[in-house]
């Protein structure tokens, strides 16, 4: 009797564990280093989509959900754009992309994030490349909207011989 329930133990504690790795695998990183996000974009000749989210968000959850991490998993997108997320309340520590040591919350600041989920497009030095789109907006079009911002960032980003898009 004790093994069976040692068996059913390790089970769920695996299956729980998976559940975990797989719950993670399914957002967006939380970049800690945008100087080297930068030179992978730069590298790529993509731009940078940032997502500025809360955790307690649940627009933000369903713009990852139902957009971002679909985006992410299409290996489309992997020639189109790296996707990373900021916790605009979290100290976590950041390097911006001039190389200063921040917060994710300081750099959502400097961007003047109000309003949760922001997503702004970046070159690989940090220069903006779209207008913001600022909330959940309409979520039938949200997807073409998103299409439409990372097609122009990508098309600066490409123009450019350094893959700036300046």
């Amino acid at each position: 009797m004790i093994r069976v329930t040692k068996g059913i133990v390790v089970i769920l504690a695996w299956m729980a564990a998976s559940w975990m790795l797989t719950a993670r695998a399914e957002e967006l990183a939380y970049v800690d280093d945008f100087t080297a996000v930068g030179q992978a974009a730069q590298a790529k000749q993509v731009p940078i989509l940032v997502l500025f989210m809360s955790p307690h968000c649940p627009y933000c959850e369903r713009v990852l959900r139902e957009f971002l991490v679909p985006m992410q998993r299409n290996a489309e997108y992997h020639s189109k754009v790296l996707m990373r997320q900021v916790d605009i309340d979290s100290s976590a520590r950041l390097r911006d992309f001039s190389g200063k040591m921040t917060t994710q919350r300081e750099f959502a600041r400097g961007n003047r994030i109000q309003v949760t989920p922001t997503i702004k497009l970046f070159d690989a030095r940090g220069r903006e490349l779209t207008s913001p789109i600022i909330g959940l907006l309409t979520p039938d079009f949200y997807g073409g909207v998103l299409d439409t911002a990372i097609d122009g960032a990508l098309t600066k980003v490409r123009a450019q011989p350094d893959g700036t898009g300046q």
